[in-house]
């Protein structure tokens, strides 16, 4: 099965870990295309390597306002230094994985839970508000910031998909006097991210090709997404569940009226000339509540029309 379309991120952010390649146009290097399965392999073979080799000072973060520039990683040379405070990565509690499917591909992704937060839990598609530091296994930091920053997820590579709805924002947070605001018991952990849920083939600035990445990350807050205005909230307009928004050759469900627009930017989604807003008949302001009378929201089915008098 061939991707025939995917949709494009809708605000490119000058970020390491946006898909945005910022090559000189006049440079082409031809890179050869690896099949994913077992380019995955190759890939948890060298995280796992990477974990079973790797330490952090797992005590700094018995407290649930510990962040990421609380965070120490350290390359294992002989024994680990004060074991009750210093864990190895792999083997840890705070360790944990899971298996997703991207690409028709099952990629098994490892992430380390610092503090899981207390706050909201974001969607695949919503806004969040973050710190990051993004590196490759060798230890080459490619991008981090130096503030707080706000992105769509959607515009992100697939492994911040992925990970971030395991976590939740912040639960409350204080302005100070000088213009920063500190924030309590919010998200933070690690990603461990293979190069099929990254740039894959294509690389990056400062990333090679097939390159498995690292992000550290805190979870200060985050917004509910609703990209086409239409009522629905974006991550309820994901049809087939699978936390992305293609349509393949054989699954279309993304793209419900199939006039080639994903529902996530299609303002009239079952193309029945009725926005989808309007077909809002109860005015609670989420269509998806509307059900007509082929047991499906009014909002999807072609057949209800009578819904554009409110």
């Amino acid at each position: 099965m061939k991707l025939k379309k995917i949709i494009v991120a809708f605000v490119c952010v000058a970020m390491g870990f946006i898909a945005c390649k910022k090559d000189d146009e006049d440079e082409y290097i031809e890179v050869e295309l690896r099949d994913r399965t077992e380019q995955q392999i190759t890939d948890n073979d060298s995280i796992v390597t990477y974990l079973k080799s790797h330490y952090y000072n797992a005590g700094t973060f018995e407290n649930t306002n510990g962040s990421i520039a609380d965070l120490i990683i350290t390359e294992v040379d002989g024994e680990i230094p004060d074991p009750e405070n210093n864990k190895l990565l792999f083997g840890s509690a705070a360790l944990d994985s899971i298996q997703v499917t991207y690409a028709e591909t099952l990629y098994n992704v490892y992430y380390l839970t610092l503090n899981e937060g207390a706050g909201e839990t974001p969607t695949f598609a919503d806004n969040v508000r973050v710190n990051y530091e993004g590196y490759t296994l060798d230890e080459n930091v490619f991008d981090s910031s130096v503030n707080p920053v706000e992105f769509d997820l959607t515009g992100a590579i697939a492994g911040w998909r992925k990970i971030l709805p395991l976590f939740k924002t912040a639960e409350g947070f204080v302005e100070n006097g000088d213009g920063t605001v500190s924030y309590s018991n919010h998200g933070a952990g690690v990603m461990f991210v293979p190069s099929g849920l990254g740039y894959f083939a294509s690389g990056s600035t400062n990333i090679s090709s097939y390159s498995p990445l690292v992000f550290k990350f805190d979870l200060f807050e985050m917004q509910e997404n609703d990209h086409d205005n239409d009522g629905v909230p974006s991550w309820k307009e994901d049809l087939n569940g699978d936390g992305e928004f293609f349509t393949t050759d054989d699954d279309e469900l993304d793209d419900t009226d199939g006039d080639g627009t994903l529902n996530i930017i299609d303002t009239d989604d079952d193309g029945d000339g009725v926005p989808t807003i309007r077909e809002d008949i109860d005015g609670d302001g989420d269509p998806t509540n509307d059900i007509g009378k082929n047991g499906i929201p009014r909002y999807l089915d072609p057949e209800e029309t009578e819904a554009n008098i409110l």
